[in-house]
């Protein structure tokens, strides 16, 4: 199993070739890259411009895993607006674009959320109606909607979110699963098995219960992960691909997570 780190970990306007060059530096195996209105890299990149980071990628030797957005905050595909939920489409779309371009087969989808405005089944039939429109993009493209279960008040069980994945009938339709998002409501364990090979990607993160807010996002192993229970229901699934950690920069040194995030990692997948 591959040791990656995500593109948000470093500065929003830090080029990736540059961030690429520091990722080898620290010893990881590979990168994921973040996309969206608001970068690093943006909805209208080029062709051109992700070559370019490919060819770097491989020159160095750090491969690339999928492609990270937030997009589904910003234009919500659960939103009972035609218009909003087409906006979330079409940068989805892109983003789907963007992958292919960088020769990655995943990216990190957000479905919606369900909020005071939107009820729980509207979410899903919004949800599943502008997913589906998807598809055929993502079929001709070669790279997965990988759904993640993130803070959003929806598809809150892993049996839900194995029945909305199956429901698209499509392998280009999966699970971004994320370690540390789950422990608030579940246990990661419990869903990886059910998930299955559903799974296409996995963000490692750690979350301490007890804190129950976005402060009890922890430093990987400081938090309230089963991570051998986690590592022996991978390795039933036969997942081997990436443990992409999610964390933002330090205040005061990159070099200092990079190399906490190395080694945590490098424990991790040995248990």
């Amino acid at each position: 199993m591959k040791a990656a780190i995500n593109q948000w970990a470093f500065p929003n306007d830090m080029p990736a070739q540059e961030a690429l060059d520091r990722v080898k530096r620290a010893g990881f195996d590979a990168f994921e890259i973040c996309g969206g209105p608001g970068g690093p890299v943006k909805l209208d990149a080029t062709e051109a411009e992700m070559a370019a980071i490919r060819r770097h990628a491989d020159s160095i030797g750090i491969g690339l895993t999928s492609v990270a957005s937030g997009v589904g905050w910003d234009y919500s595909l659960s939103s009972p607006d035609p218009a909003m939920r087409e906006k979330g489409k079409e940068a989805i779309a892109r983003l789907l674009q963007i992958a292919k371009w960088l020769g990655v087969d995943t990216l990190l989808t957000v479905p919606g959320a369900v909020t005071p405005d939107i009820s729980y089944d509207a979410a899903i039939e919004n949800a599943l109606d502008a997913i589906q429109g998807l598809v055929p993009v993502a079929e001709r493209l070669g790279v997965c909607i990988a759904i993640e279960n993130v803070w959003n008040k929806f598809l809150l069980s892993p049996v839900e979110m194995r029945d909305f994945i199956d429901q698209f009938q499509s392998p280009q339709v999966g699970a971004y699963f994320d370690t540390g998002n789950i422990v608030a409501y579940g246990y990661p364990e419990q869903w990886i098995r059910i998930l299955g090979d559903r799974i296409r990607m996995v963000h490692a993160k750690d979350f301490r219960a007890s804190t129950g807010n976005m402060d009890g996002f922890v430093m990987l192993l400081e938090g309230n992960v089963n991570w051998p229970a986690v590592m022996a229901a991978f390795r039933e699934i036969g997942y081997d691909k990436a443990l992409v950690a999610e964390y933002g920069p330090y205040s005061h040194s990159l070099d200092a997570m990079l190399a906490h995030v190395r080694t945590s990692l490098g424990t991790i997948i040995e248990l």
